[in-house]
């Protein structure tokens, strides 16, 4: 790719201590885009932060948290985005999820 593209930044905001159906909702989400053939997927853990209820969470020693933020983001055409947004909410049941246009400058990967 040479020329920007454009394309749709998706993020979903968890808690590391989110379930679906009795498993980590994180590793959920990642087997659940690649399942509909998104380009990748990363999931990042905050090591701070507070949602809806302002209750800190946070890797300090003297508080240690075992519901860390977690952050699953993906970039992808919009279309295919929009498509999995309905099956994200029924699984996503605390949290948030947001989308973006974005502009891709630069997207490569090496040969299989």
């Amino acid at each position: 790719m040479d020329a920007p593209a454009r394309a749709t930044w998706l993020r979903i905001y968890i808690g590391e201590a989110d379930q679906w159906q009795h498993r980590p909702l994180h590793l959920a989400l990642v087997e659940l885009l690649r399942s509909r053939g998104l380009a990748g997927a990363t999931v990042l853990r905050g090591v701070e932060g507070f949602g809806a209820h302002s209750k800190i969470h946070t890797a300090q020693i003297l508080r240690l948290s075992e519901d860390l933020p977690l952050v699953v983001e993906v970039v992808d055409e919009a279309e295919r985005i929009e498509a999995i947004i309905p099956e994200l909410s029924e699984m996503v049941r605390e949290g948030m999820i947001f989308t973006l246009d974005v502009d891709v400058r630069l997207y490569r990967h090496r040969e299989s």
